[in-house]
């Protein structure tokens, strides 16, 4: 079984080892251009200093350098011939040309030991200086590398002479030890520093990511009123905050949404549910053998048992749209025609002229296909009727209520418009919530159970439509249905 590992612990390890990868590439870049820099300047410092010796003895014969007319001591005490000569700790060679044959002593960093003159003229640098050209070189004769450089010495008429040949030792490691030590000092800063970022980099992204599965926890154990920070300097985590925090307000409002919902739905069923209980109480007391009383409570427990299953039967279509399984038969259909028939249909036109109010539906004349939609006409159907019910029921007498149709766009507008008193501004954002009155004086029998609406917008949604209100304070209401319009509703079966 494979074992996880913490975080930040795995944020830690990765990043470390990302610095300190890039830094040992970095180091070891900058080595070796430190590394080729001092050689740079050691091959310059040897060549200055043999060009400067080379520049002293130009002119003079080395063949007598012993003689006390010597002006460069350096080199006083040479013997005539061929003087081999250690000039400071470099290990110079003074050489006159042509080398004669015999044994050479080597420049005491070759350890000074005899080195033929053929040997020695094969080397580069002093292939270069016996052709007037200043050269080094580095080689390593005894498991050692040494810097080698060779200047020619100039005779007065310009020919070549003589030369000069230093040699000087490098340090074993490729650079002197202090250049060492300062490298090395760097390199433990450097990786001190990264400690340092890899502990700070990895605490800015664990400890966001802890409080996320710390408030993660909380919501798991059924408290919603938590959050997470969301000032983080990285912008993913900040997000990540920002989205975690909207699910939990989402939640919390679910939450409060469905308990308000329990709540309500609770208070509506126990109304109809407690009058019926009494009937029935009062029919076995004795009331069942009036025969002129029991009437009017049997008519009653009748229309509880009625808006009961109207309840039950509205709750049922409002659950079946949000979750998306209501049945429909999207076809295409006449909406024109559909708004007369609800308008003339008997319930509806009682109650408009119980309520002394006229029903209209007005359409655009020169759009003869406006009122064509996919629908469902039960559905449809059931729209009007609620929007027509409400309309009726809070327009004064001698008002009128109008269906207005018209299309644009691919899309059909109705609007079903009432001269009520209008729906105060800050009761208009909710009145498609489910039982949400704007008069939360009226009673169940004229104002219903506040769910006519949340219906309406339920089962327009479901149809691919959209639906929003306007209203003015004493002016009347605006309902205004969008939905899609059909090519020909001839073409339905």
């Amino acid at each position: 079984m494979k074992t996880s590992q913490p975080l930040r612990s795995r944020l830690f390890l990765n990043t470390l080892a990302i610095l300190l990868v890039g830094m040992g590439l970095a180091a070891l870049l900058a080595w070796r251009a430190v590394e080729a820099l001092y050689l740079d300047t050691q091959r310059e410092n040897l060549l200055a200093q043999a060009n400067l010796t080379a520049a002293a003895l130009q002119g003079q014969p080395l063949s007598m350098m012993g003689t006390a007319a010597e002006p460069y001591l350096q080199t006083s005490n040479s013997q005539p011939g061929i003087h081999p000569r250690l000039l400071g700790e470099q290990g110079a060679v003074i050489l006159s040309l042509p080398v004669p044959q015999g044994n050479i002593i080597a420049p005491p960093a070759e350890d000074s030991v005899p080195i033929s003159p053929q040997e020695l003229q094969a080397r580069p640098e002093i292939a270069s200086a016996m052709q007037g050209q200043s050269g080094t070189a580095i080689r390593a004769p005894a498991g050692r590398r040494v810097l080698y450089a060779a200047a020619p010495v100039l005779a007065d008429d310009g020919s070549v002479s003589g030369l000069v040949y230093l040699a000087m030792p490098l340090p074993a490691s490729g650079l002197p030890l202090n250049l060492v030590v300062q490298l090395a000092g760097a390199a433990l800063a450097a990786v001190l520093l990264a400690l340092l970022a890899g502990t700070l980099l990895t605490r800015s992204i664990t400890t966001p990511v802890q409080a996320i599965t710390a408030a993660a926890a909380q919501i798991s154990a059924g408290n919603l009123n938590g959050g997470v920070p969301t000032g983080s300097a990285i912008n993913e985590l900040n997000d990540l905050g920002q989205a975690f925090n909207q699910m939990t307000a989402s939640l919390r409002q679910s939450a409060q949404t469905k308990n308000a919902f329990v709540a309500d739905v609770t208070h509506e069923l126990r109304t109809p549910l407690t009058v019926i209980k009494g009937t029935i109480e009062t029919l076995q007391d004795g009331a069942l053998d009036d025969l002129i009383g029991r009437g009017p409570l049997l008519d009653s427990m009748q229309r509880e048992t009625e808006r009961l299953i109207r309840l039950v039967n509205d709750l049922l279509v409002l659950t079946r749209a949000n979750a998306g399984t209501l049945n429909m038969n999207i076809q295409a259909l006449d909406l024109v025609e559909l708004a007369r028939e609800r308008c003339a249909f008997l319930s509806m036109a009682a109650l408009a002229t119980q309520r002394q109010v006229r029903l209209t539906v007005k359409t655009a004349s020169e759009q003869p296909e406006n009122g064509c939609v996919l629908g469902d006409a039960d559905r449809l159907a059931q729209v009007l009727d609620n929007l027509l019910d409400n309309a009726i029921r809070y327009s004064p007498p001698g008002s009128e209520v109008t269906v207005e149709i018209s299309a644009s766009a691919g899309e059909c507008h109705c609007i079903v418009r009432d001269c009520g008193t209008g729906i105060p501004a800050q009761h208009l954002p909710f009145i498609f919530e489910r039982f949400y009155r704007a008069d939360a004086s009226r009673n169940r029998l004229t104002g219903g159970a506040g769910l006519g609406l949340a219906i309406v917008q339920a089962l327009v949604l479901a149809q691919k439509g959209s639906i929003h209100a306007e209203s003015i304070a004493g002016q009347g209401t605006s309902i205004h249905l969008m939905l899609p319009c059909a090519q020909d509703c001839r073409t339905t079966d």
